[in-house]
């Protein structure tokens, strides 16, 4: 007679938790890379900031962290030297969720990426 164990998980495994500072580098690698000799032109941003969630999106996904719901939210803007000021709100569980952001500028744009690592449970 073959056993079944549990598949419901009440906590990650430690190994397998959502790890901000691993998160912000792939941020930081790929918004390098991809934006340092990038002028801002409206007509494209909107194509590029998706394309950015896909990637970042796709990286972290390779960390496997396990049963957690990856969400990236990514904004570029012109560099006019304002102000900007952004918010999030979500109900989540302080030992198991997380987060990790990055922000990018150069003298065309500004970009800030925030992903969010929500455990499934």
């Amino acid at each position: 007679m073959v056993e079944e164990s549990d598949t419901y998980h009440i906590r990650p495994n430690h190994r397998l938790k959502f790890k901000p500072a691993v998160v912000k580098g792939y941020i930081r690698d790929i918004v390098r890379e991809r934006l340092s000799d990038v002028q801002y032109d409206p007509e494209t941003v909107a194509e590029l900031t998706c394309s950015l969630a896909e990637s970042i999106k796709d990286k972290v996904k390779t960390a496997e962290f396990d049963r957690y719901k990856i969400v990236v939210q990514v904004l570029i803007g012109e560099q006019r030297g304002q102000g900007v000021k952004m918010s999030a709100r979500c109900l989540w569980d302080a030992d198991t969720d997380n987060y990790a952001e990055d922000v990018f500028m150069n003298d065309s744009l500004f970009c800030v990426v925030t992903v969010f690592g929500s455990y499934y449970y």
